[in-house]
């Protein structure tokens, strides 16, 4: 397991798309830096920045990279057979790439969601922790739900980019029942309940958003290691 950890880590990390897994946090880092410097990093805004592009954007971005690119590549380019032609159950392989999935979503997305919540508010209405948190969670779940997709589907990014970018923030805004299939609604929603900013509103009451959350983390790893198991060891489903 720590072996498969270390290679996945390593494959990630050496891949192009590593640099959109530092890009992006830059950006938001760079953003918040602009509002305090300029004097408009007030509650509202600092709020706004990280609910629409901290939780909207850059989370299931990263999230969508990191679940897809720890095992979708093995699998599109054979790679993983090797893995599994070793004594290791199936689920362990899939659960233990999630989990690199998670460590890196947690690093290069919920740690610079909570500095650029200090930079602008420091600690003010628990604003900082408060968006860690519910990215955190929605990392989780993200994760799991990328990962799934990436054993099911050679197709995943573009499946993950459907529903990030067009059913969560296109369709999202004016559909109000897809909001209670949106993993940022859900995110939102526990970042709603550790904050005392009166500008973080939740569309989706928690008791659906943590449910909700625990069901995707569960299915999408359940899944993953189904289907893993699936696999014939020619690579073929």
């Amino acid at each position: 397991m720590n072996t498969i950890a270390y290679i996945t880590f390593r494959g990630m990390l050496g891949r192009r798309r590593a640099l959109l897994l530092f890009i992006l946090p830059a950006v938001l880092l760079l953003l918040s830096i602009g509002l305090r410097v300029t004097g408009n990093a007030d509650l509202d805004t600092a709020a706004a920045l990280l609910t629409q592009f901290g939780l909207g954007a850059l989370l299931p971005l990263l999230a969508l990279l990191a679940g897809t690119g720890v095992i979708g590549p093995e699998i599109d380019d054979g790679q993983i057979m090797y893995i599994m032609t070793k004594p290791i159950a199936r689920p362990v392989i899939s659960t233990t790439k999630y989990l690199v999935a998670v460590a890196l979503v947690v690093g290069f997305g919920v740690v610079p969601i909570f500095v650029s919540g200090l930079i602008m508010n420091g600690l003010t209405a628990g604003l900082a922790s408060g968006f860690a948190l519910g990215a955190l969670v929605g990392g989780i779940a993200y994760c799991a739900l990328f990962v799934a997709l990436a054993v099911m589907s050679r197709f995943a990014v573009t499946i993950g980019l459907i529903y990030a970018l067009v059913w969560e923030n296109l369709i999202g805004r004016y559909a109000s029942g897809v909001r209670t299939l949106s993993v940022r609604q859900w995110a939102i929603s526990v970042t709603d309940l550790a904050t005392n900013a009166t500008s973080v509103t939740s569309e989706v009451h928690l008791s659906t958003a943590v449910p909700l959350l625990i069901v995707l983390t569960a299915l999408g790893v359940a899944v993953a290691g189904w289907k893993l198991r699936t696999l014939s060891i020619t690579g073929s489903d």
